[in-house]
């Protein structure tokens, strides 16, 4: 029978789940290359109105409608932590431990332009509810404020915050959350990036870097940096996925795969039919197609992080 690593269930968790994050259907998500250059905004496909009903699947992240609720129940010890990240910064972070007698391997999830919502606090939980500590880093600290009555920042703020970080900078406190991560007393000594939209892109960043004791990189609808010449610094297998419908990015996966297959590094990647961008957040968009996706594209998460860390 698991037992929890941490030794008492926080009632954090519950007394913190913040108001449902705002709809990302009308808002922007912006990406920035290696450099830092933020690219243009552009609408979420996966925000496209449909009657398919939200997910109430527990075996993956719950959507952006039913995260607060999903987060309000769980049995899991969730805390926020400041990690100190350089000598003058530091970054506010959701850890949440699963419920298991050994040691854990560690995931840092890395956010959308909105920094750390409810939801991203959920894709957390539901990593350790797979078997890892699970921490979620707000790389926006002390950058911008959040809407009124809301979690999450506005799009305009959240973008001007976004486009105002240096890659150098951002990569820099991924390494030192993780590293935070692998210190603590219930964790193994290996972890992985996942990362979505903007934070995709951070993920694919991650793998270029690849700091020690990094193993694996997950990488939802984001791109590889550019130029593809970097990707020489690849370390670690680095896991796409991608909606059909996303034609933005969708373009980046074909010369991507070129280029890492041309260098020998590992990159596997599935692109979900019909399904937009942003499709684990709007589970209930696309006619279907997101929550299908949401569906096929979790598992896989999971498996490739046993696969690579342990479990």
């Amino acid at each position: 029978m698991w037992r929890r690593i941490a030794p008492h269930c926080s009632v954090v968790g519950r007394r913190a789940v913040a108001v449902v994050a705002v709809s990302i259907s009308a808002v922007a998500c912006a990406h920035r290359s290696s450099e830092g250059d933020p690219h243009a905004g552009h609408e979420v496909a996966g925000a496209v109105s449909s009657t398919a009903p939200a997910s109430s699947d527990a075996s993956i992240p719950a959507g952006a409608t039913t995260v607060a609720e999903r987060l309000g129940r769980s049995p899991r010890h969730g805390e926020y932590a400041m990690i100190k990240t350089g000598p003058s910064d530091s970054v506010r972070a959701w850890v949440v431990y699963p419920e298991r007698s050994t040691n854990a391997p560690v995931v840092v999830v890395v956010h959308e332009i909105f920094g750390l919502s409810t939801w991203v606090r959920g894709v957390a939980d539901q990593l350790a509810a797979d078997g890892f500590i699970a921490i979620a880093p707000d790389l926006l600290t002390g950058k911008v404020a959040n809407a009124p009555g809301s979690d999450t920042v506005t799009a305009a703020a959240a973008t001007a915050a976004i486009r105002s970080l240096a890659s150098t900078d951002v990569q820099r406190q991924i390494a030192a959350v993780a590293q935070y991560g692998m210190s603590l007393p219930a964790a193994t000594k290996r972890y992985g990036v996942v990362g979505f939209c903007w934070g995709g892109s951070a993920s694919f960043a991650s793998a270029v870097a690849s700091p020690a004791g990094q193993s694996a990189a997950v990488v939802y609808y984001g791109s590889a940096p550019t130029p593809y010449t970097t990707l020489s610094s690849v370390k670690v297998p680095v896991l796409g996925l991608y909606g059909g419908e996303d034609a933005r990015i969708g373009a980046t996966i074909a010369p991507t795969d070129s280029a890492m297959k041309a260098l020998g590094k590992s990159y596997e990647h599935h692109s979900f039919p019909g399904a937009g961008h942003g499709f684990l957040r709007q589970q209930d968009g696309q006619a279907g197609a997101n929550l299908a996706a949401a569906r096929q594209a979790w598992p896989m998460t999971v498996s490739f992080f046993r696969t690579n860390l342990g479990r």
